[in-house]
C-alpha cells in the first residue's frame, strides 16, 4: 500500500507547470552501515522521484523530495556491506514526463569483521587563482572574493577532467578530499570547479571532507568572515556527526578509522577550531584515536605537518598534531596544503623510524603544480604533478597507488599495521 501511495503522489507531478534541470549532483555523502545522505540541486524549484534498493534491484524502496531547488534525501533502511543502487527523476524540457533518470551506485560502510576498505583521495580541485587577496563581494557584503593570478583555465579544466575520468574507472568504497574544493570558497564556485567535472565519481563514491582554509573564505583572518563558512559550506555537506561537525568529525570503515581535522586555525581562519592543547578538537581527537583501539588509524587534514614543497611544513600543525599523532600510533596522515605530491618515511620524534607516521600530501588536481623548495630528509618520494589516490586496506596491510592527471603511476607503498 506505501508503495502505491508513493506511485500516485509522483504520478500527480506531472500537473506541474514547469520543468527542471539538475544543476548539481546527485552527489552522495555521510554514509552509516545503514543510511546514507543523497543531495542535490536543481535549476528551479521542483520535486524529485527517487527510487533505490540493493543492487541490482533499485526500485525497491521510493520516495519524493518536496519542492525546492536544494533537495536532501536520508535513505534508510539499508545493511552493512552491500551495494546499492538509486534512480533519481526530475521534469524533462517538454513538461510532459521525465527526464532520463541520472543512476548510481553506492556502497555502505563495512562492519569490523570485514577487513577490506578501499577509498579513493584527492587534493585541491579549487583553480590557480590566489584566495588571499580580496575585494568586496556584492554576494557577501563586507566579505570578499578572490582576484585571480594569471592561470591556464583550460589546463585546469582538463586535469580535472583526467583525474575525474580516471577516478570513475575506479573501484572505491568513498572519496577523499584534503580541502580547498573552490579558490575562491564561493558556492557559486563549486559547480565549475568541482561537482560538475566529478560528477560521475559523485554519482556513486560518498564524498568526505577535510576543511580548507578556501572554505573559509577569502577574508578568513578577518572577523567579520563569520558567516562565510555557513553560508558557502555548511548549507551543502553532511559529515559524520560530532561536536563541531562539519569541521571535524570522524567514522569507521571496516578495521579502519578515518578522522577528518579543521587545521586552519594555523592558517589564520578566525572562526576555526583551536588547536591549543587543552582545545575541544584536541580534546576530541586524543578521546578519538584512544577509542580506534587495534584499527588502522589515518589521519585527514588540510595544512601540512610534513612539505618540502614551495609552502613547506605548518610550523604549528607540526607542533600541535605530531606527537599526538606518535603517541596514538597513527599509521597514515593524508594532508594537503602544498601543490605537489609528496610521501615521508615513516616518521618518529622528526626521524624516520620503521614504526612512525606517514605522511603523504595530495595538494592540487587543478592548480599548476609547484616544484620541491623546502628540501627535508623526511621526503620518501616527491612529485611535481597533478594527481590522485587509490588506497586499498586489506586486514593489517595497507597499499597505495598514486596516479597523475595523464595516468602514469607516480607511486605506490605498503604499509603494515
Amino acid at each position: 500500500m506505501r508503495k502505491i501511495w508513493f506511485l500516485l503522489c509522483f504520478l500527480n507531478l506531472f500537473t506541474i507547470g514547469f520543468a527542471a534541470q539538475l544543476v548539481r549532483g546527485p552527489y552522495l555523502e555521510d554514509p552509516t552501515q545503514t543510511t546514507l545522505v543523497l543531495r542535490w540541486q536543481t535549476d528551479v524549484s521542483t520535486p524529485s522521484w527517487l527510487e533505490y534498493g540493493p543492487a541490482p534491484r533499485c526500485n525497491q524502496i521510493m520516495t519524493i523530495s518536496p519542492e525546492a531547488t536544494r533537495h536532501k534525501v536520508v535513505l534508510y533502511g539499508l545493511v552493512p556491506n552491500q551495494d546499492f543502487c538509486y534512480k533519481l527523476y526530475v521534469y524533462n524540457q517538454a513538461k510532459d514526463g521525465s527526464q532520463e533518470p541520472v543512476t548510481g551506485t553506492f556502497r555502505t560502510l563495512f562492519s569490523a569483521e570485514r577487513k577490506i576498505v578501499k577509498f579513493l583521495a584527492l587534493g585541491a580541485t579549487a583553480s590557480g587563482a590566489s584566495a588571499e587577496v580580496a575585494t568586496p563581494s556584492e554576494e557577501m557584503p563586507g566579505l570578499g572574493v578572490a582576484q585571480p593570478v594569471v592561470t591556464d583555465s583550460s589546463e585546469e579544466d582538463q586535469a580535472r577532467e583526467n583525474i575525474a575520468t580516471l577516478m570513475a574507472a575506479e573501484e572505491g568504497d568513498f572519496l577523499i578530499h584534503t580541502g580547498n574544493l573552490t579558490h575562491s570558497g564561493l558556492n557559486a564556485d563549486a559547480n565549475a570547479e568541482f561537482f560538475t567535472p566529478f560528477k560521475q565519481v559523485l554519482h556513486k563514491m560518498p564524498l568526505f571532507i577535510a576543511v580548507g582554509p578556501n572554505e573559509y573564505g577569502p577574508n578568513r583572518t578577518e572577523r567579520d568572515s563569520k558567516s562565510f563558512f555557513a553560508t558557502h559550506y555548511r548549507p551543502f555537506h553532511n559529515m559524520s556527526w560530532s561536536n563541531a561537525t562539519p569541521k571535524y568529525y570522524s567514522f569507521d570503515s571496516a578495521n579502519a578509522r578515518f578522522i577528518f581535522l579543521d587545521t586552519n586555525a594555523a592558517e589564520g581562519a578566525v572562526w576555526a577550531p583551536e588547536l591549543t592543547e587543552k582545545s575541544a578538537q584536541i580534546t576530541w581527537l586524543k578521546s578519538t584515536l584512544a577509542g580506534a583501539g587495534e584499527k588502522w588509524k589515518i589521519v585527514v587534514m588540510g595544512a601540512p605537518a610534513y612539505s618540502s614543497g614551495a609552502r613547506g611544513a605548518n610550523n604549528e600543525i607540526f607542533d600541535s598534531l605530531v606527537k599526538i599523532f606518535e603517541d596514538y600510533r597513527v599509521n597514515l596522515v593524508i594532508q594537503g596544503g602544498d601543490l605537489n605530491y609528496e610521501r615521508t618515511f615513516p616518521m618518529f620524534r622528526d626521524e624516520p623510524k620503521p614504526r612512525g607516521v606517514t605522511y603523504m600530501t595530495l595538494g592540487t588536481s587543478a592548480a599548476h603544480p609547484t616544484k620541491r623548495e623546502n628540501p627535508h630528509p623526511s621526503t620518501a618520494r616527491f612529485v611535481s604533478a597533478r594527481h590522485y589516490a587509490a588506497v586499498k586496506i586489506v586486514d593489517r596491510k595497507l597499499s597505495a597507488k598514486v596516479y597523475s592527471d595523464k595516468g602514469k603511476l607516480l607511486d605506490s607503498f605498503d604499509l603494515y599495521l
